[in-house]
């Protein structure tokens, strides 16, 4: 009976040698295939071969990635594609990581998952990136596209007119708001890569209804037809005959403001070739004065004043400035602040 006993437990050890034997064998043999079950991100590579499973992962998880976004905005669009995407993806490493789940658990539950077909229940993360720095870079480049200040509303004087410009409304993109959402949408995969620009827009300063109080009151001249017009909150309220000057000593043009304001001033002669002896000298008010009445000044030593040369008024006669007649720029001086603006044309 001794006999007989060590030949059974002798042969009982060599079945379990030989089973356990055959068990790694079978364990090894498994090693390099992706067990049933094991997903990428979702995207399932189990019994795949590794490069069946490079080539799965990267049409379902890196094309996609790669695919433009386009960012909208009134009708135009704005694509953010490969260039500042620049997707990066460790395939190798994703299927590594597959294998080691595929070899989680001990020997026997493995071999018992052999055995009863069981799947491994793993999503594990996909190992694919793209440029940050990238996204910012597109943001910044839609910015410059996007972003207005607001213009405020202004006036476009003529000689005999003022015209109303409208302002416009500010706009700018709200960046933190976009980085988020190219950011949902790249990693989203759900094939739409549309997102609307998020942007803010501000009001300007001065509306056109606001313009008549910022201009309360307005000077133009009209060289060619020798008028001076005065305006009350942009709307006509006086036209004036007057006199510019002749020509090499125009009234200049352009738009100045009302800076100097005298009554009864005294004559500075310009140091100019013009003036004779009178040049650099300080004509006081009188008869030899002929600066009457009021003086309004707004360049370089031009501005308006009272004559008494009236014949000379509805032509180019003075040496710069522009006149008018006595009662007229009496009546003007007293309409017209310091700072006026006024539009020679």
């Amino acid at each position: 009976m001794g006999r007989r006993v060590q030949i059974a437990l002798v042969s009982a050890l060599a079945l379990l040698i030989a089973a356990a034997i055959a068990a790694y064998a079978w364990d090894q043999a498994k090693a390099d295939e992706i067990a049933n079950g094991i997903r990428v991100e979702g995207v399932p590579i189990g019994g795949l071969t590794d490069s069946e499973a490079k080539q799965k992962l990267r049409n379902e998880l890196v094309k996609p990635l790669e695919a433009p976004v386009t960012v909208t905005l009134e009708g135009k669009k704005y694509i953010l594609g490969p260039k500042h995407l620049n997707v990066q993806a460790d395939l190798q490493a994703m299927i590594d990581a597959a294998h080691r789940a595929s070899r989680q658990g001990s020997l026997p539950s493995r071999l018992w998952r052999y055995a009863t077909g069981d799947d491994v229940f793993d999503n594990l993360p996909a190992q694919v990136t793209y440029s940050h720095s990238g996204v910012n870079d597109f943001i910044d480049v839609v910015a410059e596209q996007i972003d207005q200040a607001a213009t405020d509303a202004s006036v476009e004087p003529g000689p005999s007119s003022i015209n109303l410009v409208a302002g416009h409304d500010g706009i700018s993109l709200d960046k933190d708001k976009l980085r988020s959402e190219l950011n949902a949408e790249i990693g989203a995969n759900d094939g739409r890569r549309v997102v609307r620009a998020p942007v803010r827009r501000t009001k300007p300063a001065v509306s056109t209804d606001e313009l008549a109080a910022k201009y309360p009151t307005y000077i133009t001249i009209d060289r060619t037809n020798f008028e001076l017009r005065l305006w009350k909150n942009l709307k006509l309220e006086k036209t004036y005959p007057i006199a510019v000057g002749m020509q090499g000593l125009e009234t200049p043009a352009g738009t100045y403001t009302i800076n100097d304001k005298q009554v009864n001033p005294s004559w500075h002669v310009p140091d100019s070739a013009w003036a004779g002896d009178l040049a650099g000298k300080v004509i006081p008010p009188g008869p030899s004065d002929p600066i009457k009445a009021r003086w309004m000044g707004f360049f370089d030593g031009a501005g308006i004043h009272g004559t008494d040369e009236i014949s000379s008024i509805g032509s180019a006669a003075s040496h710069g400035c522009v006149r008018m007649l006595i009662p007229d720029v009496i009546d003007l001086y007293d309409r017209v602040p310091l700072g006026t603006p006024i539009y020679i044309g």
